[in-house]
């Protein structure tokens, strides 16, 4: 999922933005300090925490910057280019640029890049690319002429692969668009044709890109609002040849086609793209944050004053003008999952459990005595966000927890555990994680060490997640904690699928006669209880003859325990794909025995309408037919071996037939009203009075 925090102003002047706004952002050398270039003569050095500038710098009278000011990472230098051609280099202490080292080249720049890990580069505009060290040894060498008369150069961006850096510009010429690969050191060049896939070509589209070390992910926001992505190879086999590559259809209509101000996308990383525009054509401008993975929106801010159209991001930072001013928007994107993009995940059905924060209230956190935290309202949202990444539990009691982790017996970790958390709160959510992390540590020290109670507790605050404490559920896993991984398997929204099948195993093999953890279990049972006479012949076993249809639905193949944990795997979040491999290493025995148990809650949700499954929160019928189609996608060979499965497998096939025709029959009815529908519009229409028959079969 991503999120968008609130906005704040950089700066509360009014800056010197152009028609097409500014000329860029870019950041330098020391953290959290940004160069914003106006698009007339200024440079402006802004720290962000602070909200304010550090130096500012202009070009004289009659001068103009032409691209925007960069920061030389080797030397901690700035550097801009005014009409065109003349470089200008500088430090924090220099005032008056024009006392500054000069050098006026003999070709248009373009653009000068700038990124870790390697000396800036300056792109000209005839496409020729140079090293500034190169330059600067001799300013008035000749610069070839890369792109043909008419190509005009419309994106450019730097990128390190392998610790090379490798250029990328996009040029356009009669509507046609080019992308240019440049290997900066081996000065190896290659070129491409883009089919966009647009009808229209009067518009410029919008350009952003991402790469791994293969590839260059390139794309392009067209004018019909839709985001196009073209995969374009790094190390190309052909240099000599133009090579084509066509793009594919990435996201449809995130902006209105009709918008033609306003508009621009960012990549922020290869699975999330920042678009600003509006949505739909009557609407205002916004900020959003789309999932490419899954091609789902994540988040969305609405911007009444306008922009430019352009959009920066560094860090965790968005950059862009809105109205006249150059606001800032803190964003976090989490790793993508496909139950956060789906909204997949079983919270969705449990609308009675508290909502998990997103972010501390670190105000609230003060008077629980973990710190001392104090800011100007004017920086405290900025400050916020730095100390929700370094935070670590200051106060007295998170101390003394954590102390007694690595020593204390359980019972006293436990005692403690409880008097902390009857005064901890959601808010300050971050302790929580570090409580299970050291309980972990010492359980993988000490194997004998295994404070179930304590981590019990821990889960129950709702604040915990796969990814948080990994090793959680491998503990209860190596443990055979059933209850603990139903627990984790209910409150985790990201368990990956490998650990779900992992679950589903144990689940499947346990012996269930423990009958004091079964009484434990009661309170969590999800879709049965011991009461439900449905249930009353659940100590049934594979090896009896398979029950038919007639009595599937007054008995269950599983034991009340057992159908409660089954039911948190119903619930779990999966992604097929990854899903399915797992499913295949489950015994054979194990899968029929599961299939008996969703036929026999298929029948219960399908089969007999007044009749409802006891518990909270059942199984839906959904879940239950998606994971029928997975068990058998995966295991069909074998379970059609099995003889105890053969009756089950003609029963399933029967029902699948009889849904077939119930949805036939549907469509038709479907179609049926849509033509009565016709009727009554053009009924509405007539002036005359008439009688008319309507057949439905």
């Amino acid at each position: 999922m991503a999120a968008l925090e609130e906005e704040f102003t950089l700066s509360t002047v009014v800056l010197s933005a152009g028609p097409d706004g500014l000329l860029g952002v870019e950041p330098s050398n020391k953290t959290d300090q940004f160069l914003v270039t106006d698009s007339c003569r200024t440079v402006v050095l802004y720290k962000v925490s602070d909200q304010k500038p550090l130096g500012s710098w202009s070009v004289k009278q009659g001068q103009s910057i032409t691209c925007p000011a960069v920061c030389n990472f080797q030397t901690g230098e700035y550097i801009i280019v005014h009409d065109n051609k003349v470089l200008r280099i500088w430090n924090n202490e220099d005032v008056n640029l024009e006392k500054v080292f000069k050098a006026t080249l003999s070709a248009e720049i373009y653009r000068i890049h700038s990124i870790q890990g390697t000396e800036p580069w300056v792109l000209f505009k005839e496409g020729a690319v140079r090293g500034l060290e190169a330059l600067l040894a001799e300013p008035q060498q000749k610069i070839e002429t890369v792109i043909s008369d008419g190509e005009v150069i419309k994106w450019t961006k730097l990128f390190m692969v392998y610790r090379h850096p490798v250029l990328i510009f996009v040029t356009e010429k009669l509507g046609n668009y080019f992308a240019y690969v440049q290997m900066c050191k081996s000065h190896n060049l290659t070129k491409y044709a883009l089919i966009l896939g647009q009808e229209e070509k009067s518009v410029t589209p919008n350009f952003t890109a991402h790469v791994d070390r293969k590839f260059i992910y390139l794309m392009s926001l067209c004018c019909d609002g839709c985001i196009y992505e073209t995969l374009i190879p790094i190390y190309s086999s052909d240099v000599e040849r133009d090579q084509r590559v066509v793009s594919s259809l990435l996201l449809k209509t995130v902006v209105t086609a009709s918008a033609r101000n306003g508009v621009g996308l960012t990549a922020l990383d290869s699975d999330h793209v920042a678009v600003l525009g509006s949505p739909l054509p009557v609407s205002k401008e916004c900020l959003s944050i789309w999932n490419t993975k899954f091609q789902t929106l994540q988040t969305s801010k609405e911007l009444p004053q306008g922009t430019s159209g352009q959009l920066w991001y560094y860090g965790e930072n968005l950059f862009m003008l809105h109205g006249k001013f150059l606001t800032v928007i803190p964003y976090k994107c989490e790793v993508s999952s496909l139950a956060g993009a789906l909204g997949k995940l079983k919270h969705d059905q449990n609308q009675d459990l508290q909502a998990m924060p997103h972010f501390a209230n670190w105000e609230a956190s003060q008077e629980l005595g973990f710190g001392s935290y104090k800011s100007e309202p004017s920086r405290k949202m900025v400050r916020r966000r730095k100390m929700e990444t370094h935070l670590q539990p200051e106060g007295p009691a998170c101390e003394q927890l954590l102390s007694a982790i690595k020593k204390a017996s359980e019972k006293h970790i436990e005692v403690e555990l409880r008097k902390f958390l009857a005064k901890w709160t959601p808010d300050f959510h971050s302790v929580i994680g570090d409580l299970v992390t050291g309980l972990l540590g010492r359980c993988k020290a000490e194997p004998s060490f295994y404070p179930r109670n304590c981590l019990m507790l821990l889960i129950q605050t709702r604040v915990l997640s796969y990814s948080l404490c990994p090793g959680l559920m491998e503990l209860a896993l190596e443990q055979t904690d059933v209850q603990m991984l139903q627990l984790c398997l209910q409150q985790f929204p990201d368990v990956p699928e490998s650990v779900t099948c992992a679950c589903l195993k144990v689940f499947l093999s346990d012996t269930v006669q423990d009958e004091k953890m079964e009484e434990q279990t009661k309170i969590l049972q999800n879709g049965f209880n011991r009461e439900d006479s449905s249930c009353s012949n659940c100590n049934q076993e594979l090896n009896k003859k398979p029950q038919g249809a007639a009595n599937a639905t007054t008995s269950c193949p599983v034991t009340p325990k057992r159908a409660a944990l089954l039911n948190a795997i119903l619930h779990s979040a999966y992604s097929e794909p990854f899903l399915l491999p797992h499913l295949k290493d489950i015994p054979a025995k194990h899968i029929t025995l599961f299939l008996q148990y969703l036929y026999f809650l298929y029948l219960k949700c399908s089969g007999n309408a007044p009749m409802t499954l006891p518990g909270t929160h059942p199984p839906t019928l959904s879940q239950i037919m998606d994971w029928i189609c997975l068990l058998l996608d995966a295991n069909f060979t074998v379970v059609l071996m099995i003889p105890e499965a053969k009756r089950l497998l003609i029963n399933l096939y029967k029902f699948v037939k009889s849904q077939i025709s119930v949805y036939s029959e549907l469509n038709k009815i479907e179609v049926s009203f849509r033509e009565l529908q016709k009727l009554n519009q053009e009924k509405k229409n007539r002036d005359l009075y008439s009688i008319e028959v309507l057949e439905l079969f």
